[in-house]
């Protein structure tokens, strides 16, 4: 499982100035396409449009910040600690970040898209010791504390990744305040 690290990450900024984006892994799609799933991290630091994927399911769960307040065409939603929230990426929508009493704007998440007709995604917040089953990817990523993941320690803004089927691990919290979150990507079953 390839060790990461989200300050060592490369970051591509925005195209509106608004924010920037830390890729953990993209895997590429069989036919062409961008990818069939990708992680990242993003950070938000000023109002803006998200950028329309269609085809895409999404999951973000914001990480770091006091909120984003999401405004759908039938809802707004505030993004919160920890708490992941789905959406079709062709969803026109706008991100407005809550700022704190010191003024700073800035949240960071964490994005999950996956090709809707190839894959599909969870994401869960963790905090107790659990056994990581053989499923054939996903990504871990420590919000706080410290986590052993297998052989490997992870602190906060660390994490693992895997694009292909791994042994079963144990997932192990370090720290009092540990906390994790738990992404796995399943293949769709095809339809013949």
């Amino acid at each position: 499982m390839p060790f990461f690290d989200v300050n060592t990450l490369p970051v591509s900024r925005w195209r509106n100035g608004g924010g920037e984006t830390r890729e953990i892994i993209s895997v590429p799609a069989v036919e062409g396409e961008w990818f069939a799933w990708r992680a990242s991290i993003a950070t938000i630091a000023q109002a803006g449009d998200f950028s329309a994927f269609p085809g895409v399911d999404r999951i973000i769960t914001l990480l770091e910040g006091s909120g984003v307040s999401l405004v759908f065409s039938a809802f707004s939603h505030r993004l919160r600690r920890g708490v992941p929230l789905f959406f079709a990426g062709e969803t026109p929508l706008s991100a407005t970040p809550i700022v704190t009493h010191d003024g700073d704007a800035a949240n960071r998440d964490f994005n999950i898209m996956t090709r809707r007709d190839s894959h599909y995604a969870t994401v869960i917040a963790v905090r107790d010791a659990m056994q990581l089953g053989a499923q054939e990817a996903g990504v871990l990523y420590v919000m706080d504390g410290c986590w052993r993941i297998g052989e490997e320690i992870c602190q906060a803004g660390q994490g693992v990744w895997w694009a292909s089927q791994q042994p079963q691990r144990d997932l192990t919290p370090l720290t009092n305040d540990a906390w994790l979150l738990y992404t796995a990507v399943f293949r769709r079953e095809s339809k013949r």
